[in-house]
């Protein structure tokens, strides 16, 4: 199975001080003993910069510009990288007008859509209740969290 690895795994594994952090680490260890493919896209590592060079007092982790760099090549030597393929963005585009997607929900939507282009099954997040109405759209997705893995 093909899992996509959202943002908020990537924000916990760069953080040891996060109370997920242990749990995330455990999530993604039993998923590649269990030979399973973690991917991410170029969209969650630019969400994920955001989020980690923004300071702590703003939701963020508060690194610096080259330790944010050292964490995002470990995740493209850990996690292959999927293609933004040309077929995204009208995937994407049937969906929120399908679902009603608005807001910040339009990322996520994303997610879900490079999800059906790439043929992958399952998302792992934290945040399932994001995903949940988006889910069932089209091919379908399973939306995990790392801590039933």
């Amino acid at each position: 199975m093909a899992y996509l690895v959202d943002t908020s795994l990537l924000a916990r594994l760069a953080n040891s001080r996060d109370a997920k952090h242990a749990l995330t680490v455990r999530a993604v260890l039993r998923l590649h003993r269990g030979r399973e493919v973690l991917d991410v896209t170029p969209q969650v590592l630019i969400e994920f910069r955001s989020v980690a060079t923004r300071p702590v007092s703003a939701n963020g982790l508060g690194l610096s510009a080259a330790d944010t760099e050292a964490h995002v090549s470990q995740f493209e030597k850990r996690f292959p990288l999927l293609a933004d393929a040309s077929g995204i963005y009208a995937a994407w585009k049937a969906l929120v007008e399908a679902v009603g997607v608005i807001g910040k929900q339009v990322h996520d939507a994303r997610l879900v859509a490079v999800c059906h282009v790439h043929k992958v099954t399952h998302l792992l997040t934290f945040d399932v209740s994001h995903f949940r109405r988006m889910s069932a759209f089209g091919p379908g997705l399973i939306v995990v969290d790392p801590a039933t893995v």
